[in-house]
């Protein structure tokens, strides 16, 4: 795309004071640079879009097409190097970039086709050699001689491999004992699948000898230990990776260390867990999975206000949707006094065990918090869904603390008029008592509250 510098100096000139655009202009660019030298490219992208105005619109859009693509979003890159394609200004190189979206999208013909136009170059060579592979594969397997079949064998396992997984199924049972690394690729399928008891049921006799095949077990046992509460598991799991990442030939490697940082993850000695991630995260930049992990230990160390930015920069809709991750982030709003956030992630949730769980973790993290109103609607619920429970003390105590909060000036006095229904829905014999209490004092201070 050229170099950073080049494409940003051409930015033109506008209204008002010289030194003091250039100044501006100087700020933003430094900050864009900074933000890819650091590899943050939805940072980038974010300012790309908010600050369009400050740079032509033709070199906004090279920026917000390389930003897309490195985030994998190949669809957006794709559409942005097509619009830039119809002007009549288009540099040439914008083609070979296109056709890089559209080899990633599985369009190879059409890959083909747009890196043909683009000026010879080290990047259009290697994208014409990968869809070339891609062309080659389909005749050698089109190849019926008996002769060839395990070579086509390894091909059918490599394609699997190189699709994502896409007809693990069908192809890899058959070459499990054919091809060693058809199983390893099958219990990782498996594991992709949440199917955590079928991939350790495909590696349990699995006799390790390769720091690959320690870890692949290690992270099934921890898995699978995990879900159904296994200490064994888990121990085993621990004690796998300690080898890995102990070993004198693994343990500057990044996968070593990403061994050790799990080893001290199931043993929650979560300073030891930073130390081996922090060596390893410039990595793993808008890494889901890291990031998972990374925010988890920085929020078990009570550090909850980095726990939140890293939680919120996830995109995977399936950790998302993990009640674990929920319960974190929900914790993390709570305490950087955000419990309105926390009520929100409950409210999005269904009826279930977790959104039960999660109630009660907003309604005792907000009160020892001294965010007692949403500590009440949160003891308020919990009350209705278990009538039987003393959950009405919980919200008693937290209905006075809005009152002590209403009193110090730290809380609307209007807070009130929802304080008195909450009250209300409890049919403890306390009741009257406190409701007569706030409407005396409301009375008084020409607050209405019904």
């Amino acid at each position: 795309m050229g170099p950073l510098r080049e494409i940003l100096s051409r930015s033109k000139p506008a209204l008002g004071s010289v030194s003091e655009k250039k100044k501006k202009n100087q700020t933003k660019v430094s900050r864009l640079e900074e933000y890819l030298q650091q590899r943050d490219y939805l940072g980038a992208l974010t300012l790309l879009e908010v600050q369009r105005y400050w740079e032509s619109e033709e070199h906004a859009d090279l920026w917000t097409g390389y930003c897309s693509f490195h985030l994998g979003d190949y669809k957006k890159a794709m559409e942005v190097y097509k619009s830039l394609t119809t002007g009549p200004d288009c540099p040439a190189e914008v083609w070979v970039y296109l056709a890089c979206t559209l080899f990633f999208l599985g369009f190879y013909k059409e890959a083909e086709e747009a890196a043909s136009k683009a000026p010879m170059s080290p990047l259009q060579n290697r994208l014409l050699f990968h869809l070339a592979h891609k062309a080659e594969l389909k005749n050698l397997i089109d190849i019926s001689s008996c002769s060839f079949e395990f070579a086509k064998e390894l091909i059918r396992h490599n394609l699997v491999v190189f699709r994502g997984g896409e007809g693990a199924l069908q192809v890899l049972p058959p070459l499990i004992d054919v091809i060693p690394e058809a199983r390893l690729n099958l219990v990782i399928y498996y594991l992709r699948q949440d199917d955590v008891q079928e991939a350790y049921n495909l590696i349990q006799d699995l006799v390790p000898t390769t720091p690959q095949e320690y870890i692949l077990k290690g992270v099934v046992n921890a898995a699978l230990g995990q879900q159904i509460g296994s200490r064994d598991h888990l121990k085993i799991a621990q004690q796998f990776f300690q080898l890995v990442g102990g070993s004198a030939s693994e343990c500057d490697t990044i996968p070593g260390r990403q061994c050790m940082a799990s080893c001290f993850f199931l043993l929650r000695l979560f300073d030891d867990v930073l130390i081996y991630l922090n060596s390893v995260k410039g990595y793993f930049f808008n890494d889901d999975t890291f990031n998972f992990n990374y925010a988890q230990a920085k929020a078990a160390l009570g550090n909850f206000k980095q726990a939140e930015e890293i939680f919120l920069l996830i995109q995977n809709e399936k950790i998302k949707n993990d009640y674990v991750y929920i319960s974190w982030l929900a914790r993390c709003y709570i305490m950087n006094q955000k419990g309105q956030h926390a009520w929100e992630l409950y409210l999005k949730m269904g009826t279930s065990s977790d959104s039960f769980s999660l109630l009660q973790l907003i309604a005792n993290d907000c009160y020892k918090m001294g965010q007692f109103y949403y500590a009440a609607k949160a003891f308020d619920a919990l009350e209705k869904l278990d009538p039987g429970s003393n959950y009405w003390e919980g919200k008693r105590g937290a209905c006075v603390g809005i009152f002590q909060l209403i009193l110090a000036n730290k809380e609307s006095k209007e807070t009130l008029k929802e304080v008195v229904p909450l009250l209300r829905n409890s049919g403890n014999p306390q009741v009257e008592y406190i409701i007569r209490t706030l409407r005396k004092w409301a009375k008084d201070n020409r607050v209405l509250i019904s």
